[in-house]
């Protein structure tokens, strides 16, 4: 069982890669980064009462499986999503639809992937990746994040797609059943970036968008009456959320410029476009040089300036206002 016309394809993001991968197969080419831009994923959120290992969680992408949603809504795709109830019926139903020569995406999570080596293999239960095949008792698959397609014997498979814990994937199994022939991919550009600029801008709560950047800056200052080993694995958690885990912040604010960019050559190299895909670029770079400063104070002897890497934060926050505001200006 193998869908033989299938080309393996490496990407930045796991979930953003799979579905750019999988729509082109069954006939939509998008880049990875307009699949990430059309789907609303940038965003920041900053949930203290959400904790992981203890810490509280920062994405910087909307939640998992909301790329494969909004993707379906906004560009009027119909997708089958199917959970099981057992490993069994999980894996007997994969079988099946790749005896219909299907490429079929999957929710897993890392620890359970032996191909992965083991300092990569953490508890993360929404990774994504596609099943092209299986021969004998090893499924064929196409991992966005590794260069070329593995092997995965079927007993590790299950324990991966059925892992316990926070975000379960519960056998996930997903693949597009009708894609419109006329899409007018202007028209959904144009209202995706608006869309992304006031999410970003105009979000009423503290926790999410601009403001959520502004709440962790402020955590960040409190750490100076917190304990020092305390303050040192909050910080070590943001770089861990924002460089390692799902891609991260810079990242997605560099796929992001990507999508931009793209977009402002659909809209005839539209200058408004240029210009926030650039500014999102030196985005991405200030997250970077934020982590590292970060890092830097968490290795040093010295005492943390919990007052310096809270407003390196503040300038981040500052330079996301400004491109999202171009992006406000965008009329297509």
């Amino acid at each position: 069982m193998t869908v033989t016309d299938y080309k393996h394809s490496h990407s930045a993001h796991c979930e953003s890669g799979v579905m750019s991968s999988m729509l082109s197969y069954y006939g939509l080419n998008l880049s990875e980064p307009m699949v990430f831009g059309l789907s609303n994923a940038l965003t920041f959120a900053y949930l203290p009462f959400i904790k992981i290992g203890g810490m509280p969680m920062i994405g910087y992408r909307s939640m998992p499986k909301s790329i494969i949603k909004n993707l379906q809504k906004n560009l009027k795709i119909k997708m089958k999503l199917e959970t099981f109830s057992s490993k069994e019926k999980g894996e007997a139903r994969l079988d099946e639809l790749l005896s219909e020569n299907k490429l079929v995406g999957a929710q897993t999570s890392i620890y359970w992937l032996p191909y992965f080596p083991d300092e990569m293999r953490f508890h993360f239960n929404v990774h994504n990746l596609m099943i092209f095949g299986k021969e004998g008792d090893e499924y064929l698959i196409s991992d966005p994040v590794f260069e070329h397609s593995v092997r995965c014997d079927s007993s590790a498979f299950a324990k991966s797609r059925f892992a316990k814990g926070m975000m379960a994937p519960k056998g996930l199994l997903y693949y597009p059943v009708y894609i419109p022939k006329d899409i007018d991919l202007k028209k959904i550009t144009k209202k995706a970036i608006h869309k992304t600029a006031k999410s970003m801008l105009k979000t009423p709560v503290p926790i999410a968008g601009l403001k959520g950047i502004k709440s962790l800056a402020k955590a960040i200052l409190k750490l100076e009456k917190k304990e020092t080993k305390y303050a040192k694995l909050f910080l070590g958690h943001i770089i861990r959320n924002q460089e390692e885990i799902g891609t991260g912040g810079a990242g997605f604010r560099y796929m992001y410029a990507s999508f931009l960019k793209e977009a402002s050559q659909l809209f005839e190299d539209d200058e408004t476009l240029k210009k926030s895909s650039q500014m999102m670029l030196e985005v991405g770079d200030k997250w970077r040089e934020f982590a590292l400063m970060i890092a830097k104070s968490i290795k040093s002897k010295k005492e943390i300036d919990f007052k310096a890497v809270s407003e390196k934060l503040l300038l981040v926050h500052d330079a996301e206002e400004e491109v999202y505001h171009k992006m406000s200006e965008f009329n297509g």
